[in-house]
C-alpha cells in the first residue's frame, strides 16, 4: 500500500505567465483571438497542475471561461493560476488573465477574462493517478474552495443527467 500524499498549500504551485500579443495572435477584427487567450490560459492551469501534482497533468475540461474585456495586439497579457480544488486524481485550477498596455507601465492592469479548467494527473501510461491534496490558509483560498466544490456538483450532476437521458 502506497503512502498517502502530503497535501501542498494553495502558494505552492501558483504560476504565472506573459507574453506581448503580436499580429499572429489577432482576428479579423484586430484584436487578440479568443482562442489564443483560451491557449495562454490552459498553458498556465498545466504548469499549475504539474506543480500541484509532482507529475504530467492534462485537461478534461474547460468549466467556464468568461471574457470581460478586448485585448490589443501590443498588450502585454500576463495569466495567474492557482488549485482551488483537489480530488483524488483531478483538480480545478482557476486562471486570472490581464492586460497592460505595452508602452505603459503606469496604467493599472485590466482583468480581461477568468477561467476554470479541471485538469488530470496521469502516471507513465497515461492513467489517472493520485494528487496531493490541497490546503486553503486564507479567507480567499477558502472561498474558492467551496466554489470549486459547487463547480464540481454541478459538473457532476449534469453528466449523471445527461447519462440518464441517453438510457
Amino acid at each position: 500500500m502506497s503512502e498517502p500524499l502530503t497535501a501542498h498549500p494553495v502558494s505552492f504551485s501558483r504560476v504565472s505567465l506573459a507574453i506581448v500579443a503580436g499580429s499572429t495572435h489577432a482576428n479579423l477584427l484586430g484584436n487578440v483571438h479568443g482562442g489564443e487567450i483560451m491557449k495562454l490560459a490552459d498553458s498556465t492551469a498545466g504548469a499549475t497542475a504539474y506543480r500541484h501534482s509532482g507529475r504530467p497533468a492534462v485537461t478534461a475540461a474547460m468549466d467556464e471561461m468568461t471574457f470581460l474585456a478586448p485585448v490589443h495586439v501590443g498588450d502585454i497579457i500576463k495569466t495567474y493560476a492557482e488549485v482551488n480544488w483537489a480530488g483524488r486524481s483531478s483538480m480545478e485550477i482557476g486562471v486570472r488573465v490581464e492586460t497592460q498596455p505595452w508602452g505603459n507601465a503606469s496604467d493599472e492592469p485590466l482583468h480581461v477574462a477568468s477561467a476554470y479548467f479541471v485538469f488530470v494527473a496521469i502516471d507513465e501510461s497515461g492513467h489517472p493517478c493520485a494528487v496531493p491534496g490541497l490546503v486553503a490558509e486564507t479567507p480567499t483560498e477558502v472561498r474558492r474552495l467551496r466554489e470549486a466544490e459547487i463547480r464540481r456538483a454541478h459538473r457532476l450532476a449534469r453528466k449523471m443527467e445527461i447519462d440518464q437521458g441517453r438510457d
